[in-house]
């Protein structure tokens, strides 16, 4: 029999009600979006006869693993990770190049972080995500709930904590490197919580802890952060960002104990991420949370000279450089300083003096390239210009990790195995251009089981939560969700 008008409005009325209640009852109450710095498979395949069954051989083997991942730029670092986690974008688009870089108003490092207009909670750090330029998968769901949505980020870390809870969230919590208490910035917290403060009440003081205690205080704050705040137990979904770290502690120990503390690292891992897991599933329920996993693509392995091997290597010092540039300038446009610092693997120029003194930046650039160029151990340079003028792939990573809001005017890549050394600041880098492989993984409710071994980049972690639970990914993430 034929439907009339009215009947067939009511009959799709019904379907589309039908297929908008199944979205809602597939989407999870919690997304744990959890980043593991220097993370790579080959020490989780070392380490698994190790592990419990409950942590990494249960996401392992229960979740959906993308095994080869990546990230579209270079370098990395732990704060230019997690922003491009949380982001679905690059340094170029989201500011976040690395840790830290050269203030060029007070020629002094700054961190990515650093906020004198916003006081700390339990610290004197000031902080905020000002610098981070656009919006996380977290601010999103801020968004898409008219600000219903809980979002939380822990780390040990400060800029991990604030970087991955981004701009709308409820609270960023990290550990006080003095106090040792849990902190936040008035940003998020314009009231503290009672249960913050009772948690330092219990765990703080100056006590030196040990690794796996510092990582149960975390789990723990995790957790306590979940049931304080409710997250997890409305139709609204909420997310908690949280980071991990796979460093070993060193702390007095000799270079020779590098392997066996990293081998406790990672068993301190598993057993935490067994307990966190188990526990958010216990509380939320199983069918309600979905977790992703990864790592932040750079490992630092204890840095050794290749020349003990008879491998060529070497030392560039950046700060030495950066001087003989400056003379090497001055002696073609008369003595000034046409240098202002370094940071990193970049140099700063003083473009206000440059352009005082009317100079052709472009020639100027170029002839510090070709400076730069005949010195020992450089393989290559950049400049901003260079950067944008070309499509070659291992140059459009060097760009998608600069952001010319705050980078420098030169770039320096040195070779492989060589060390770059800053004196000013005791940072030590090596050029490496080996793969280091990490995992993507998922798991939790209504996900297979499934191997993958096509290679995919992390940019696409953001976007694909965003298919999961409903919602528009990051306003800078260019990067499609994961099949």
């Amino acid at each position: 029999m034929a439907l009339n008008k009215r009947q067939f409005t009511a009959a799709l009325i019904a379907i589309l009600a039908s297929t908008i209640q199944a979205q809602a009852q597939q989407t999870p109450r919690l997304v744990v979006n959890i980043a593991i710095d220097q993370l790579c498979t080959d020490y989780m395949e070392a380490f698994t006869p190790y592990f419990g069954t409950e942590g990494f051989r249960k996401v392992m083997s229960r979740g959906k693993v993308y095994e080869n991942a990546a990230y579209t730029f270079t370098p990395v670092d732990c704060a230019s990770a997690v922003a491009s986690l949380v982001t679905g974008s690059c340094p170029f688009y989201n500011g976040i190049m690395a840790a830290r870089w050269l203030d060029r108003s007070t020629l002094r490092p700054i961190g990515c972080t650093e906020d004198p207009q916003y006081f700390g909670v339990f610290t004197t750090d000031k902080a905020s995500p000002k610098n981070l330029l656009t919006s996380t998968i977290g601010d999103e769901l801020k968004v898409a709930t008219t600000g219903k949505a809980l979002v939380y980020a822990i780390s040990q870390e400060r800029d991990a904590a604030i970087l991955s809870a981004g701009h709308a969230a409820d609270g960023a919590f990290w550990k006080d490197r003095n106090t040792q208490n849990w902190c936040s910035s008035s940003f998020y917290i314009k009231k503290t919580p009672a249960w913050l403060t009772e948690y330092n009440n219990t765990v703080g003081g100056r006590k030196k802890k040990t690794e796996f205690e510092q990582l149960t205080e975390l789990t723990n704050l995790a957790i306590l952060c979940i049931e304080r705040s409710g997250m997890g137990t409305d139709n609204v979904t909420d997310l908690l960002n949280v980071t991990l770290d796979a460093t070993p502690d060193m702390t007095g120990k000799k270079s020779t104990d590098w392997q066996n503390a990293l081998t406790q690292t990672y068993i301190n891992l598993d057993r935490q991420l067994a307990d966190l897991i188990a526990t958010i599933e216990n509380k939320v329920g199983a069918q309600n949370v979905v977790f992703y996993l990864t790592g932040t693509g750079h490992v630092e392995d204890p840095v050794d000279d290749y020349r003990h091997y008879g491998v060529p290597a070497g030392t560039f010092y950046i700060n030495r450089t950066a001087n003989l540039l400056n003379m090497y300038l001055g002696a073609l446009y008369g003595s000034d300083r046409y240098v202002e610092g370094c940071s990193r693997n970049q140099i700063y120029l003083n473009l206000k003096l440059i352009e005082q003194k009317r100079l052709n930046l472009r020639e100027l650039l170029s002839l510090s390239r070709s400076f730069l160029l005949q010195c020992d151990g450089v393989l290559n340079t950049h400049s901003k210009e260079t950067l944008f003028d070309s499509e070659q792939s291992d140059v459009l990573k060097v760009r998608n990790g600069y952001n010319a809001s705050v980078g420098g005017d030169l770039l320096v890549e040195t070779i492989p195995g060589w060390q770059m050394y800053n004196e000013d600041t005791q940072e030590i880098s090596v050029n490496s251009l080996r793969n280091i492989c990490f995992p993507i993984i998922i798991y939790g409710a209504q996900v297979a089981p499934q191997k993958i071994t096509k290679p995919v980049t992390v940019d696409r972690i953001a976007p694909t939560i965003a298919k999961t639970i409903h919602i528009r990914a990051p306003n800078a993430c260019p990067a499609l969700p994961l099949p």
